[in-house]
């Protein structure tokens, strides 16, 4: 394959000569920019063009006129042929993505002995499947469809994501091939591609144009996606979400306010506010421009995980304040009692009312939550997921407490992040009157009692959105307990079922707190 470069297709000064059609014919006038012309693609002839705006490169879209005379327009037979080639395309792209979902349900809901099988055919086989891609690329390619689909991406917008991906950044694709073409070997992409990927994003965030483009962003998120899942190394996915917020912040809130920028920005927001926890520094996240601008065009509309999340933003901050005084304490360096007292004092205040401010959220977004609020049923023993069990705080007997069952996926995704945001804040409460240890195994057992429902019931990567809580959840029980045996039977079923790599590592990158716990088992 040829590796293309956007920056080394530019045409020459000298231009390009026009073909000539006939002596009784008049010449065809150009009716695209020179980028597109140069890379053979498709042009909308707009100025600047959506492709060159794509590539971050608006100021180098020029249209040279090569005649005085009329355009020829482009006949209609061309136009036919075209239009017939593209149904034929698309027709075929979703033939492959049905029998791509047909397989993915497959793996949800079969035994997990065949799951076992399947996930390691997937892994290791080098022969082809049903469709022509190796096994390994086709869950590659169900993946990154499950992920987009998980975040109401329809398929049109879906066939966007993987064209600019392709497009900007893998060398394996033919750009000649145009949209259809770089859907049709958006399939067939291998991980020997990955580090050239990479290297070509790395010159793409060096760039002050392009790290701005559309592009540039949504192959960040999707690297972001496929780390997830595969996890190549320890500290990847950490790295990938941290290189994404600082490219969020560097573009700026007002360039997350339409379109699939939005869209990336809004749906991910809990990851990046999870993010911001564990570095526990304060984070741009929190300032108001952040929590207004994105939303100010009524692109989507802020709903209950988001009116959470712009109370979670605030932690990071009080992590932060928290830290500082007890480094001080801890090296001995000279304060007065008095100032000791002021620093402590004004912790607490921050941390009294940031709680204030969530109990008062749940009083007004969850208590008269439209759809009604969790309910309890009774734990029963299944094949399919593990029964989870706690102790009697009260008789210290272990019990199987009744499980949480939710109207809808966002419900439970935001109750968990309530219950990992007031465990993580209660993890630095010593007020006289701060959240009690019983009231903390309280707000961990919240989040495993919503696991079996949640991951159930959401498709896919879409669980990867529990990925935090699970973490806080881990931290806040005892080592050796039957609530941490439960969360590791959790981790181990979803490493298998979903082949997500990340669960299986016990998600480390998660923990809001130094030290990462020892694994069970």
């Amino acid at each position: 394959m040829v590796h293309f470069d956007s920056r080394g297709l530019l045409p020459e000064e000298s231009g390009e000569k026009e073909t000539v059609v006939g002596s009784d014919r008049t010449a065809r006038q150009t009716r695209s920019c020179k980028v597109c012309r140069a890379r053979k693609v498709r042009c909308d002839r707009i100025k600047p063009c959506h492709a060159c705006c794509a590539h971050g490169y608006p100021s180098k879209c020029v249209y040279e006129p090569t005649s005085d005379e009329d355009p020829r327009p482009i006949s209609q037979a061309e136009e036919i042929d075209y239009l017939r080639t593209e149904i034929q395309h698309r027709n075929r792209t979703q033939r492959r993505f049905v029998e791509l979902k047909k397989l993915f349900e497959s793996i949800r809901s079969a035994p997990l002995d065949v799951v076992d099988r399947i996930v390691s055919d997937i892994r290791t086989s080098k022969g082809e499947y049903m469709i022509g891609p190796s096994l390994r690329a086709l869950h590659a390619r169900i993946t990154l469809m499950n992920w987009c689909r998980t975040m109401d991406v329809h398929m049109p917008m879906l066939d966007i994501f993987i064209e600019r991906f392709v497009d900007a950044f893998s060398p394996e694709v033919d750009v000649k091939s145009g949209q259809a073409g770089a859907l049709r070997r958006a399939a067939e992409i291998r991980l020997c591609t990955y580090p050239r990927v990479l290297r070509s994003l790395q010159e793409a965030l060096q760039d002050p144009e392009r790290s701005k483009a559309e592009s540039t962003l949504v192959t960040v998120i999707l690297l972001m996606a496929f780390e997830s899942v595969e996890r190549t190394t320890q500290g990847s996915l950490s790295a990938h979400i941290q290189g994404a917020l600082r490219l969020i912040e560097h573009r700026g809130a007002e360039n997350h306010i339409y379109g699939v920028e939005h869209l990336l920005f809004a749906e991910l927001r809990p990851y990046w506010v999870g993010a911001a926890i564990v570095n526990r520094t304060p984070s741009f996240l929190a300032q108001d421009e952040w929590k207004t601008i994105p939303w100010s065009a009524n692109t989507t509309k802020k709903d209950i995980l988001h009116h959470l999340l712009d109370l979670a933003v605030d932690i990071p901050a009080v992590l932060s304040q928290h830290d500082s005084l007890q480094s001080a304490l801890e090296s001995k360096i000279l304060m007065s009692a008095h100032e000791t007292a002021v620093k402590q004092t004004t912790l607490w205040n921050c941390i009294a009312d940031l709680t204030h401010r969530f109990l008062q959220w749940k009083e007004a977004w969850v208590d008269n939550y439209e759809d009604g609020p969790q309910r309890e049923v009774d734990a029963e023993p299944s094949d399919q997921f593990p029964i989870f069990r706690c102790r009697d705080l009260q008789t210290g007997a272990t019990i199987i407490p009744p499980r949480f069952v939710y109207p809808n996926l966002r419900l439970a995704q935001t109750m968990c992040l309530y219950y990992s945001s007031r465990l993580v804040l209660s993890s630095i409460d010593t007020r006289p009157d701060h959240v009690s240890p019983a009231e903390q195994y309280e707000l961990g057992c919240g989040i495993c009692r919503s696991l079996e429902w949640y991951i159930l019931t959401a498709p896919g990567n879409m669980i990867n959105r529990l990925a935090f809580p699970v973490r806080v959840a881990w931290e806040v029980f005892p080592d050796g307990g039957p609530e941490r045996t439960f969360i590791y039977e959790v981790l181990k079923l979803v490493e298998k079922r979903h082949a997500l790599g990340l669960w299986g590592s016990a998600m480390p990158e998660f923990s809001p707190r130094a030290s990462s716990p020892p694994k069970t088992g």
